[in-house]
């Protein structure tokens, strides 16, 4: 769906909100503007309705928005951007304008992304308020769902700020407010985003109730915090939080078994719409015939795995037409079409906060915890430990663990390439690469309705 929290109508609005989903049937109408939306106010009279609308919240993540796996989804598109996938379509898709890093402030998709995120931190937003001074809940349900809310909103807004830069923090359900509000400054904004995260850490359980990791715990919010403190440059405090989770999770040794649903690596994942459907990433990563009409590998990607690297054996399809092959992610073994009980799509798994505390560990000096973390991924991979001595070769060797361990995850290759300072040296190989392309641009509908967001990113 199409539409934004900061569009204004006359006296209608398109508006999206999970939490409405149990008494219409149709995903978007057009109303008139109920009150309670201009306001803030969300009225919850029992658990299953606040439930449907946490269902609702990951439902869109998995199907519409940024960690979808589906074309839509940051695993697709920011692999494109970077050096991750090669575009091979005759047919002119939107996505060609994200490999050829060749995006206007016009383009159709990042429009869908900026008001998709949006929509689901409204929604965040709208459980956040519901719940918070009604009677209907106990005071475990009302932590409950709070910290899932609150782990959702920072979140996505995580990825809005590595995405697009500095950006509003939206906080309130009230429209009056979020129809002018300014973008934060970067710093700002991960102060926000952190302080949700530690409320949620606080709030949410220590394990999921299902059993199957598929809704986030309070280790989930340490894995995230872990992650922003990582890329904030917070060494001491990512190695903490990223300790926490080592040292409360389990670890997976085989490599064949990291994408299966029962991985004990596994720290939060999305199930399926329906029992057995394949995983998004599956459908439109798995290449079923030669020669391919849409994404494949880069070069780049299958030369950066070491010799006898088991990754590239188990995680790596390959496919040929007889005269020349192609090279496909295949961490998610079943396509389109399939049925598949045993894979559901990950979102946080446990080796990136091993290559987290290694990162972390290497810029405060402790070289031996490090190697330490950067071995037990190289030795799952049956792999020698690392040859790395100093600094600035143990965080180059972290890179390309990185790149050879989460490539086709949710985008992690081009955030580090950003956060690191290698974009333009590992990009300018793209004939449309340019330094400005760091970011994404503002999508110029949206400062047009408001247009306290100027400015727009440089070089749009």
């Amino acid at each position: 769906m199409k539409n934004s929290y900061i569009i204004k109508r006359q006296e209608k609005i398109i508006f999206f909100l999970p939490i409405l989903l149990f008494l219409f049937s149709c995903d978007g109408l057009e109303v008139d503007t109920p009150k309670h939306l201009l306001t803030g106010e969300t009225v919850f009279t029992d658990s299953k309705t606040v439930e449907a609308a946490i269902i609702s919240l990951y439902a869109n993540l998995r199907d519409n928005v940024l960690l979808t796996g589906s074309v839509r989804g940051m695993s697709n598109l920011m692999g494109y951007y970077a050096d991750e996938l090669e575009y091979v379509s005759p047919y002119g898709l939107g996505d060609e304008n994200f490999y050829k890093n060749n995006l206007s402030a016009n383009d159709g998709t990042v429009l869908e992304i900026w008001n998709g995120a949006y929509n689901q931190i409204y929604a965040a937003n709208a459980i956040v308020e519901g719940v918070q001074n009604a009677e209907y809940f106990t005071e475990e349900e009302r932590d409950l769902y709070t910290g899932e809310a609150l782990f959702v909103r920072s979140l996505v807004h995580f990825y809005l700020l590595n995405l697009f830069g500095d950006i509003p923090y939206i906080t309130t359900t009230n429209y009056v407010v979020n129809k002018s509000v300014s973008r934060s400054p970067a710093n700002e904004v991960y102060d926000h985003i952190i302080t949700d995260l530690l409320q949620a850490r606080d709030l949410l359980p220590l394990t999921d109730s299902t059993g199957e990791h598929v809704r986030p715990t309070k280790y989930v919010a340490s894995a995230l915090l872990a992650r922003a403190y990582l890329y904030t440059k917070q060494w001491t405090l990512a190695q903490q939080f990223a300790t926490e989770v080592i040292e409360n999770n389990g670890w997976e040794p085989n490599v064949e078994n990291v994408f299966i649903k029962s991985s004990p690596s596994t720290l939060w994942q999305f199930s399926p719409n329906r029992e057995g459907d394949p995983t998004h990433e599956g459908e439109i990563f798995v290449i079923p015939y030669a020669p391919p009409n849409e994404r494949v590998l880069s070069t780049q990607i299958i030369q950066a795995f070491e010799e006898g690297d088991l990754r590239k054996e188990n995680w790596v399809g390959e496919i040929s037409d007889g005269t020349q092959s192609w090279y496909f992610p295949y961490k998610y073994k079943i396509g389109i079409g399939g049925n598949n009980p045993q894979e559901y799509s990950i979102v946080f798994r446990m080796a990136e906060q091993y290559l987290i505390r290694a990162e972390a560990t290497t810029m405060l000096g402790d070289m031996e915890t490090a190697k330490a973390d950067l071995n037990k991924i190289r030795s799952r991979a049956d792999l020698g430990n690392t040859t790395a001595v100093s600094q600035g070769e143990m965080l180059e060797a972290i890179l390309h663990e990185r790149m050879t361990e989460l490539f086709s995850e949710h985008g992690h290759r081009f955030f580090d390439l950003k956060r690191t300072g290698n974009l333009d040296s590992a990009l300018s190989f793209k004939p449309g690469w340019e330094s400005n392309d760091r970011l994404l641009p503002i999508p110029e509908r949206e400062i047009l309705l408001n247009p306290n967001l100027q400015p727009q990113n440089e070089g749009y």
